[in-house]
């Protein structure tokens, strides 16, 4: 239930128990039934449970958000850290990527095009990236792959990242 809906209802349920203790009082006064005067109690009391659940839900979301909030913080903190202290590797392979690739004679765009293979993009965001037809930039992959010895998307990515994955026991 979204935030308005719960202040909406909170709103209603207020006015529900008000109404209630108003009517109680003018009936007892008025010398109604017990019986009235305990189906009235009865809804009353309904009403103020509705109503303390529902504010005692809202204060646990807020809770639960806060806690999610600072969950998000230590993530991202903990992922600049990463990025921070793997940046002198990222950029070490990306130059060592880059030197390959000018061994296998790539043009500027295939080389282009291999580095956005490797992030993971399909023909199709690369032609929007690089605004071209997914035709010329599939003409342009099939042509890195033939250059390099490959023969196709996979075997390119593993040329450079399968010794990054290897167990830990057989590293070192």
């Amino acid at each position: 239930m979204k935030a308005p809906e719960r202040k909406f209802l909170a709103a209603v349920l207020f006015a529900v128990i008000t109404l209630v203790i108003y009517d109680l009082i003018t009936d007892y006064r008025e010398g109604s039934s017990w019986w009235h005067l305990a189906v009235e109690t009865l809804m009353g009391i309904c009403a103020g449970v509705g109503f303390a659940v529902l504010i005692r839900g809202t204060f646990n979301l807020k809770h639960e958000l806060e806690n999610e909030k600072k969950l998000s913080t230590a993530l991202r903190g903990e992922a600049d850290s990463w990025r921070k202290e793997a940046k002198k590797h990222i950029d070490g392979l990306s130059l060592s990527i880059d030197h390959q690739l000018e061994k296998w004679k790539l043009t500027s765009s295939e080389k282009e095009i291999a580095f956005l293979l490797l992030k993971g993009l399909s023909l199709k965001e690369i032609a929007e990236i690089r605004q071209t037809s997914e035709k010329t930039v599939r003409t342009q992959a099939t042509s890195l792959y033939s250059k390099s010895g490959v023969s196709g998307r996979s075997e390119l990515s593993a040329f450079f990242l399968e010794d990054l994955l290897l167990p830990k026991s057989e590293q070192g």
